[in-house]
């Protein structure tokens, strides 16, 4: 994580420590839940380890992948945790993980105690809502078969770890779906 943070803004060491004393890990089984939907999110997370996803699930109980986060990315109901307003999402672990993860008190403390924090975040949350705004876009404008090549070619390490159905479900198409859009593309790549 600090290397994460040392890649947007700078850190001493003694920051370094007050940082790594804030956060604290969150162990997580595979399939376990970290937030469920109406609970308060409290809480800004760091994947340390393995793979969450962030979804909802309608009236007729389909799951509606929004985001994943694996290793060295930030996952959060951000929406929740800015507006002190009930959780709209579910977190879950997708594969065994670890979260570090600091309450929103400690982290306005760290922004006092560590200036750069501050700064790290507002850097953070900005280019959070550049990647939403890709992603509608995204979804509005290109085909089932143009979103799954984006997919793959951004998140290749991702692709790798989560399973089929969950990238479908992200994608917004039926896992039938992915699976023609997967069969065409390579079909296409052998000949």
């Amino acid at each position: 994580m600090i290397e994460h943070i040392r890649e947007l803004v700078p850190l001493t060491d003694e920051e370094v420590i007050l940082v790594q004393q804030a956060f604290k890990p969150v162990e997580l089984d595979k399939k376990e839940l970290l937030l469920s939907k109406g609970d308060p999110s409290n809480h800004m997370r760091f994947v340390a380890e393995g793979c969450v996803k962030v979804y909802s699930i309608d009236k007729e109980a389909g799951e509606h992948i929004l985001q994943f986060g694996i290793s060295g990315w930030w996952i959060n109901d951000l929406y929740a945790f800015l507006t002190k307003s009930p959780s709209s999402f579910f977190i879950q672990a997708i594969t065994k993980s670890t979260v570090l993860q600091i309450h929103r008190d400690q982290l306005n403390a760290l922004y006092d105690q560590v200036p750069m924090m501050d700064r790290f975040f507002r850097i953070k949350t900005q280019n959070g809502y550049v990647a939403l705004q890709e992603r509608t876009i995204m979804v509005m404008s290109e085909t089932a078969e143009e979103r799954y090549l984006r997919f793959i070619s951004q998140y290749r390490l991702m692709e790798q770890q989560i399973p089929q159905y969950m990238i479908a479900s992200y994608l917004g198409v039926t896992p039938e779906h992915l699976s023609a859009i997967r069969k065409k593309i390579s079909t296409h790549l052998r000949s």
